[in-house]
């Protein structure tokens, strides 16, 4: 056989030198002519293919599944399974290569991971393809234990210790932070004391000597781990507003995670963003917070951080930044009594790079707002535009008069758009679905919402309308084609269209059906598993397409961003790598599936 053999595609790149040599040494060059059948329904498979040239479709009676182009291989499940379960036909004149089925056997006990991403499930495959990263990926600092990083020995003090005996443990320890069991309560609980309720104990007017530290603790802990992950503890500190948390393995505390130790060791900008968006004092200062976002989201991408965890990150930071974007704006008796909110995307936590805002405001009823509300509502808007959040082109946002209301109205517009539900309304009510408090009383849109629910979850002729939009939009007629390489290969694959709204409204119209409120997709995913909703295969596989649509998306408009482009949200199908389009027609295939199951439940077939 010539050297010419790609082991730059998958699974072959996982191969070492000796299995390179193998695979050289018992394969063999084929042609097939268009139209005819190289494997049939029923038969025993005795070769993997591997396209030189042409394309191969694969079909299950008359509908075509999967179109094969050069560099793919198949059919991996027919030859470990011992018999072909489609019918494989040369779509034009194809040659390529066969490597018989013993070597096939003998590359799938030397290489999990070749076997993993040859015939396995999808989440076996994802979970190969992350175990093959390079090295710098597999050591990916998110990924890392907590127990990995620097973490400080902890002091303790009894509860009845004076200030002035911890102020000198401090100083001989050089330490900020002391752990306090207080022995007094049944069971005794444990608090931590830090330098920073040093002010307190000044301030509170009594020798110092004669303060009991338990006076001036924190017994409600925030304790991780040691086998967390970095990320998730980085999360938690964000997402409790503090800088150090205890880890501790069941009740041994093991030591102090402080946020610097973190984040020197994972040497992201997360922190820095953080701070400056808690140290802003104008509108200026925020926009260059805001600015570092992306260039964040940039390094933990490319350090092989997982894009839930990426996107869990973001969804944070933005909150933080709309939080006090609107804070600045707003004065403090309408922040007060309002709820601001965001929705769809931004809302479950799935929106990684910057999209459009889609964001409302709930006032407190009888509460008279301000007079300039419509102005400080549209400075808002241009604030977040400012910011590099462009206006929604449907015009949901505070600074429309339509979303922006007290609470009883909020709640009348969520009746109508159930009793008189049409594809806008229907819409309305999807994304709002998904909303998220980011500043101001958050039970004000949680009330909106519980009635939303319960009003909703009586009504099956509307249920079966809501689910009936995975059928609106995508589904266009050849995209499968387009996938592969066949047809109009100069139009390109809207992911967003063809995969992750069917996806996520699917979900979404399960979890409103049965009282679920969660509002992230993983999270209704797994609500509805454990109510036995959904299989737990098919939650697995939903979660791990959903996980790849938002990867690969990021990955292509990371890549626009750098040639100065406007992040599209569209695939060039053409310009993915074989694992990708590969992994691409499984996720697919997934959402196929799914609106096929939720045709079944909702009665869409009949409508």
């Amino acid at each position: 056989m010539p050297n010419a053999f790609n082991f730059s595609a998958s699974p072959f790149d996982c191969l070492n030198q000796d299995e390179q040599r193998l695979v050289r040494n018992s394969v063999d060059v084929v042609y097939f002519k268009e139209g005819e059948t190289i494997l049939d329904v029923g038969t025993a498979p005795t070769h993997l293919f591997v396209i030189i040239k042409g394309y191969v479709t694969q079909l299950e009676g008359n509908e075509v599944t999967t179109t094969y182009r050069p560099d793919d291989c198949f059919d991996g499940r027919s030859l470990m399974a011992g018999k072909v379960s489609s019918r494989f036909v040369a779509a034009e004149e194809v040659v390529a290569y066969q490597l018989a089925r013993q070597a096939v056997s003998d590359l799938i006990a030397s290489n999990a991971t070749f076997g993993a991403l040859l015939f396995s499930d999808l989440s076996s495959k994802l979970s190969a393809l992350s175990q093959r990263k390079s090295q710098h990926e597999l050591q990916s600092l998110t990924m890392s234990r907590v127990d990995e990083a620097f973490l400080r020995p902890p002091h303790f003090v009894d509860s009845d210790t004076d200030i002035v005996s911890v102020v000198k443990l401090f100083q001989a320890q050089r330490t900020s932070n002391v752990l306090v069991r207080d022995r007094h309560t049944q069971p005794p609980r444990l608090g931590i004391f830090t330098a920073t309720a040093l002010q307190r104990a000044i301030l509170d007017g009594r020798p110092l000597d004669q303060l009991r530290v338990g006076e001036l603790s924190n017994f409600s802990l925030i304790e991780v781990r040691p086998s967390d992950q970095l990320g998730d503890a980085m999360a938690v500190m964000l997402r409790r507003r503090v800088h150090r948390v205890v880890v501790a393995d069941g009740e041994h505390v093991v030591g102090v995670l402080e946020a610097l130790d973190l984040f020197s060791f994972l040497s992201n900008q997360s922190h820095l963003i953080t701070v400056q968006i808690e140290e802003a004092r104008d509108l200026a200062g925020l926009s260059q917070a805001a600015a570092r976002i992306n260039r964040m989201i940039a390094l933990l991408y490319r350090s092989g951080s997982r894009v839930n965890l990426i996107a869990k990150l973001v969804q944070q930071l933005n909150a933080r930044l709309f939080e006090r974007a609107w804070q600045l704006i707003a004065p403090p008796d309408l922040v007060a009594n309002s709820c601001l909110f965001v929705m769809g995307s931004e809302g479950r936590g799935e929106q990684i790079l910057k999209t459009d805002q889609d964001n409302g405001l709930i006032l407190r009823d009888a509460y008279v707002p301000p007079v300039d509300l419509a102005e400080i509502c549209r400075k808002f808007s241009g604030a977040l535009a400012d910011f590099g959040y462009p206006e929604c082109p449907g015009h949901i946002m505070v600074s429309n008069p339509q979303w922006c209301k007290s609470a009883s109205e909020f709640g009348q517009m969520a009746r109508r758009w159930l009793i008189m539900p049409d594809a806008d309304s229907l819409m309305h009510l999807a994304i709002f679905m998904d909303a998220h408090a980011v500043c101001g009383d958050a039970g004000l849109l949680e009330e909106v919402q519980r009635s939303l629910r319960s009003l909703a979850t009586d009504n099956d002729a509307m249920l079966n309308r809501f689910a009936a939009a995975i059928d609106l939009v995508g589904s266009h007629p050849g995209w499968w084609n387009r996938l592969l390489g066949l047809g109009d290969t100069e139009q390109r694959l809207n992911l967003k269209k063809e995969g992750i709204f069917p996806l996520v409204h699917g979900v979404r119209s399960l979890a409103l059906a049965h009282h679920v409120t969660e509002t992230s997709t993983a999270g209704r995913i797994a609500a509805l598993v454990a109510q036995g909703r959904l299989s737990t295969d098919m939650g697995a596989d939903l979660t791990d397409s959903l996980h790849f649509f938002m990867g690969l998306r990021l990955k292509v408009g990371l890549a626009e961003l750098e040639m100065g482009k406007p992040v599209s949200g569209a695939i060039d199908v053409a310009r993915l790598s074989s694992l990708d389009r590969d992994l691409l027609k499984d996720t697919l295939g997934v959402v196929r599936r799914f609106k096929s199951l939720l045709r079944q439940r909702f009665h869409l077939d009949v409508m």
